[in-house]
């Protein structure tokens, strides 16, 4: 499989697309701390409440400093309803002291300093370094996942082994935007269950490995 022509063939159709809420973040602010705390937010919750449960937490504090100000109770007010959110708001809290703390007050931009982070996973670390500092890193997420293994391009049992596997096989040139691509594919298109095979742009170079079903 030439994972160029795939990637090309998305790249035209994605205009079309909702975008993403941490690609929409982004795209406004290159801040790898808001980058970092929207990615917090985002794990186990849908985009639809990521995005504004992220616009009304930087309303109220934007970097490690003045997000210290606030109590926990005012971080879940905000966040609400966010998957875990009491939890999240003591992450937040939690990762904002160690920024200070330990690196100054400002992000790192590497995937093992970031992995020191309480809380924070290789997708986020992935995310942040992609997203936030536009440096090459490979977020994998439940979408690449899939889709990786659905194309035929990998044969992995865990985002972990896909990550590994796609380090290896996949040109450097597509690191950074591979997630926000594939992500966005599969909010739109490429669908955990049933996904929209007869409008799909690569539906000709796709392996379909796994669909049993499809519209």
């Amino acid at each position: 499989m030439s994972i160029g022509r795939v990637i090309a063939r998305l790249q035209r159709e994605a205009p079309r697309w909702r975008p993403t809420a941490i690609g929409q973040l982004a795209e406004r602010s290159r801040d790898p701390f808001r980058v970092l705390i929207a990615c917090l937010l985002s794990l186990r919750t849908k985009d639809e409440t990521t995005g504004p449960a992220s616009q009304r937490l930087f309303a109220l504090a934007d970097s490690p400093e003045t997000m210290l100000r606030l109590t926990p109770r005012q971080i879940e007010r905000a966040i609400f309803p966010v998957g875990f959110y009491h939890t999240k708001a003591r992450v937040v809290l939690g990762v904002s002291r160690d920024l200070i703390e330990r690196f100054g007050g400002e992000v790192p931009a590497s995937i093992d300093a970031l992995l020191t982070l309480k809380g924070v996973g290789r997708k986020t670390a992935n995310l942040v370094v992609t997203q936030g500092f536009n440096k090459p890193g490979i977020c994998v997420d439940t979408h690449v996942h899939r889709i990786s293994n659905r194309l035929g391009y990998v044969r992995t049992k865990t985002p972990e082994q896909t990550e590994m596997a796609l380090r290896v096989k996949l040109p450097a040139r597509y690191w950074i935007g591979y997630n926000d691509l594939l992500v966005a594919f599969g909010q739109n298109v490429c669908a955990p269950i049933s996904p929209k095979c007869s409008t799909c742009p690569v539906r000709a170079i796709c392996r379909r490995v796994g669909v049993t079903s499809f519209r």
